[in-house]
């Protein structure tokens, strides 16, 4: 019997969509929220790193990014410097990146919880599949890089 490609996905969307919310909850217990914990993230990983650059790293629009930035920024938690040309690198501040750590131990519950269904092997049979599918589609944005590890 074929698996039903709508359900696939559907199922796929469902276990993110339940994953972010749990997520989402969490991180708010130390003034966080998913998106903004994301983005200290993917400044955390590469300090320097342009609006653009983390625009893609985080999936959002160059747009959308900058208006979240300017929330972190305003926070304490972000600091913009001038880079070389017009470019604007992003680094995280001391607050930022104690508000990074204590939001990568709860990730790293709400994963495990999310995951504990699954032996290792499983886990790496999932990962491997997953890579494969993101790997052989095209990049709907030009320049988008999709981050290393999901949340």
């Amino acid at each position: 019997m074929a698996v039903e490609l709508q359900i696939l996905g559907r199922a796929v969307k469902a276990v993110q969509y339940r994953q972010h919310r749990a997520l989402d909850s969490r991180l708010a217990s130390i003034g966080s929220t998913l998106a903004q914990w994301d983005a200290l993230r993917a400044i955390g990983r590469t300090p320097g790193s342009s609006a653009r650059q983390l625009a893609a790293a985080t999936f959002q629009s160059e747009q959308a990014f900058g208006t979240l930035a300017g929330r972190l920024v305003a926070q304490g938690l972000v600091d913009r410097r001038p880079g070389r040309g017009r470019r604007i690198e992003h680094h995280l501040t001391t607050e930022g990146e104690r508000m990074l750590s204590a939001g990568h131990e709860i990730a790293d519950s709400v994963l495990q919880e999310c995951f504990q269904s699954l032996a290792e092997p499983e886990r790496e049979t999932l990962l491997g599949l997953l890579r494969r599918i993101e790997e052989s589609q095209p990049e709907t944005r030009a320049g988008a890089a999709a981050p290393q590890e999901p949340a």
